[in-house]
């Protein structure tokens, strides 16, 4: 109580007292705080207590009003005067000691506030980083203490500065074994830095607070206690000159290992039990690993926990969840941001078991995404990789590779989950080579299990659980869709490379005709084909002098599967027969509804895959090797296989596997265009295409349909209801077959929108 008295007697008095010059203000308030130190023998009295938490604001803000009088970039008497006089030094002993109690939290205050406000560069001086690094070791010492708050604020502010200007990281890698070599550079730079006329032994000195300073104090005579601090404090120093001046001859013959400690105070403090300041934490340690300069990089890579904190708590959120988590809701949880995980289990509506359990590890994941997204390249490459090998395989792949059907349809939908979620470049290269492996040669049908995980995942995209399918097939379409050349390159590219599922035949003097006359070489017209013998006027696309005929001529014919766009467009729409269709008796369902879809998919595909060179017209046959064996890869062979069976799968298989098909076609590679959207392609014997499989399956369906009565109402029916036209009613024979016709039907039309857009965009300047 008398305490809080003086002190506002003292503020009494120095507002009516004439204002002294501003230096001379502050040392008055600096010798005010170590006087305390001389006369005051009770150490267990609270700095609140004191006026010792005045006396530094008075500092702080005299040090803030000179730095606004002068020029920018000029250094005022005041701040020479903590400089030179090593304060920040002694401060730190201060708050190391805790003396008196909850020194430590205005030493960090101070310091926080220090390089927060003065706007001057202060961390180049080593008056300054010395002591804020010995800060640094400080925090985070202990978990929940009454510090933390100024702890992280401290850490922050230091990150903040750091990344204004990266070089200043360098101050804070300190070597782990210093030679006496370097020891002695250090005490040069430090006799340097000081003034010529000050003594040396004060410039080398931890504590600055000499004798006769003291004694200068107003109000203060020169008595025995006077000549030094309390014992504790010089115990203090004398372990503070010990840490910083003792020389380890031996160590010289050792590779030196630098200490990040900002790094691991901060990874300290991510472990809090109060959510505020380990998302602090999180964000200073984004600040640092996004700071350009390669030894910080390399450091945080090898020298600190950073791969070990990320990886080792996504294994334990992801060992959190509870295996009841229904595999729906993992796919329609609200998307998840890091930082912003305040989910209340009461508040929301759509709770659900284990959603608790299913946010943290999915908002711990994209911190990891993102803090890999942000950081420099060398330690993106770490973490990422730390991720792949003790994350995605020591974790993820045996509950993918498991028996259990709920175990693998969850481990799926989780592996969906996180590639729908991942941004990061870096990371997304681990996570494809984690699923699809590094192989990049043609496929043979005898080493599609080369790589067991995508061997395994491909191969439960027909698995006999329908749900299994359908979520390793959703996991497959989004990975088709990120902006990674190896992932369409390793399903299906490296085995369309030589185009040996082409038959290569030299023009003869028949097809050279044909060429002449506007037709390409080897086609077939649509008219004179029996499985077309049922065009109707109806079916041709509207509109026809839109499309322009791709050049050729005799001496350059059209080897590169643009045959003439209107042929394959009326290719794909007339493959269904006409008793097989019912979307012209429903409105807004035509061909038409397509092209805008395709338009826009097709210039977001263009986007993604600008960057990968790819050619812009086929490889030509006479350099392709066509004796080799063709094998259209494992993936295609599926995915083929499942299109086979769509007179017989269910409605929402079908819609996933046509879904795939599509995504893949909308690709603007040369090779996938022709393998899967020309229907003229001369394919070689015993290869398949995606045309000549709907054509089988088209041959199926007009056997079967005879064998339906009332066929075409039927199909009109459950076309209604699936749209939602018609209420649900009795079930309806064959009703697996009749939603195969539709959604045959539909695909047909996505797939000639598709190749009309593709040909519209490249023949446009």
């Amino acid at each position: 109580m008398f305490s809080k008295l003086t002190s506002i007697l003292q503020h009494a008095v120095e507002a009516l007292a004439p204002s002294l010059p501003l230096q001379e203000d502050f040392v008055y308030h600096w010798k005010a705080i170590t006087h305390y130190y001389i006369e005051t023998s009770d150490d267990k009295a609270p700095v609140t207590d004191t006026n010792i938490p005045s006396h530094l604001d008075q500092m702080l803000d005299i040090l803030v009003q000179e730095e606004s009088e002068r020029e920018s970039g000029e250094t005022g008497p005041c701040m020479e005067y903590l400089l030179h006089h090593k304060i920040l030094e002694t401060l730190y002993t201060l708050g190391k000691a805790d003396c008196p109690p909850g020194m430590k939290q205005q030493v960090l205050l101070f310091y926080t506030k220090l390089l927060g406000r003065i706007r001057q560069p202060l961390l180049p001086h080593i008056n300054v980083h010395r002591p804020v690094q010995k800060l640094i070791r400080l925090c985070g010492e202990v978990l929940a203490t009454p510090t933390e708050n100024e702890e992280i604020q401290f850490l922050c502010i230091v990150c903040a500065k750091l990344k204004q200007d990266p070089y200043l990281v360098n101050f804070f890698l300190e070597n782990k074994s210093k030679s006496l070599a370097s020891r002695g550079s250090l005490l040069s730079v430090t006799s340097e830095d000081a003034p010529k006329s000050q003594d040396p032994a004060s410039a080398d000195s931890s504590l600055s607070l000499q004798p006769q300073e003291l004694s200068g104090a107003p109000g203060v005579g020169h008595t025995e206690s006077e000549d030094a601090l309390p014992h504790q404090m010089d115990d203090l120093s004398a372990s503070l000159d010990d840490l910083n001046v003792t020389s380890l001859p031996e160590a010289s013959a050792l590779p030196p290992k630098q200490d990040y400690n900002l790094v691991d105070s901060l990874l300290t403090l991510t472990r809090s039990p109060d959510g505020r300041i380990a998302v602090k934490a999180c964000e200073g340690l984004m600040l640092l690993v996004s700071l350009p300069e390669p030894a910080a990089a390399k450091c945080l890579a090898q020298s600190t926990c950073l791969s070990e904190l990320l990886t080792g708590r996504l294994t334990s959120l992801y060992k959190a969840l509870p295996q009841s988590v229904d595999p729906l809701d993992i796919e329609t949880v609200e998307a998840v941001n890091w930082g912003l995980d305040s989910y209340s289990h009461k508040e929301d509506a759509s709770a659900f078991p284990g959603k608790r359990a299913l946010i943290s590890f999915l908002s711990w994941f994209d911190y990891c995404d993102q803090l890999i997204k942000e950081a420099q390249k060398t330690a993106a490459v770490a973490l990422a990789k730390a991720i792949h090998e003790r994350f995605f395989i020591g974790v993820m792949e045996p509950q993918l590779m498991q028996t259990s059907e709920m175990g693998i349809l969850s481990s799926t939908a989780l592996l969906h989950r996180i590639v729908r979620q991942v941004t990061s470049d870096v990371l997304l290269q681990e996570m494809v080579v984690f699923i699809l492996g590094e192989q990049r040669e043609p496929e043979t049908l005898s080493e599609i299990s080369r790589h067991p995980l995508r061997h395994r995942l491909i191969e439960h995209c027909d698995h006999i659980s329908d749900e299994i399918s359908i979520m390793t097939l959703r996991m497959f379409e989004h990975l088709l869709q990120k902006p990674n050349e190896h992932i369409l390159y390793n399903l299906v590219l490296r085995n369309l490379e030589e185009r040996n599922y082409t038959e290569y035949k030299p023009l003869c003097p028949e097809d050279k005709d044909a060429v002449e006359n506007g037709l390409t070489a080897g086609a077939v017209d649509l008219e004179e084909d029996p499985l077309f013998a049922d065009i109707s006027p109806d079916n041709t696309l509207p509109n026809q002098g839109w499309i322009g005929s791709p050049h050729a001529s005799p001496d350059h014919p059209k080897n590169d599967g643009k045959t003439e766009v209107h042929k394959i467009v009326n290719s794909f729409l007339c493959l269904v027969p006409d008793e097989a269709k019912s979307s012209y008796h429903v409105e807004g369902t035509g061909y038409d509804t397509y092209l805008r879809d395709a338009h826009r998919q097709f210039r977001d595909y263009c986007a993604i895959c600008l960057r990968w060179e790819w050619p812009v017209a086929p490889k030509p046959l006479e350099n392709c090797d066509l004796e080799a064996t063709f094998f259209e890869g494992h993936f295609l062979k599926v995915l083929f296989d499942r299109m086979g069976r769509i007179l017989d799968q269910p409605y929402d298989v079908n819609l996933q596997v046509t879904s795939v098909l599509s995504r893949l076609s909308l690709f603007p590679h040369p090779h996938i265009h022709e393998y899967l959207l020309d229907p003229y392609v001369n394919l070689a014997s015993g290869c398949r295409s995606l045309f000549s499989v709907i054509v089988r399956v088209v041959g199926d369906l007009m056997v079967r349909i005879q064998r339906i009565q009332d066929f075409t109402p039927k199909l009109l029916l459950v076309r209604k209801r699936l749209l939602g036209l018609e209420p649900e009613g009795p079930i309806i024979d064959h009703i697996t077959l009749l939603e195969g016709v539709i959604v045959l039907e539909e695909f047909c039309k996505e797939l000639a929108a598709i190749a009309f857009v593709k040909y519209h965009a490249s023949s446009t300047p």
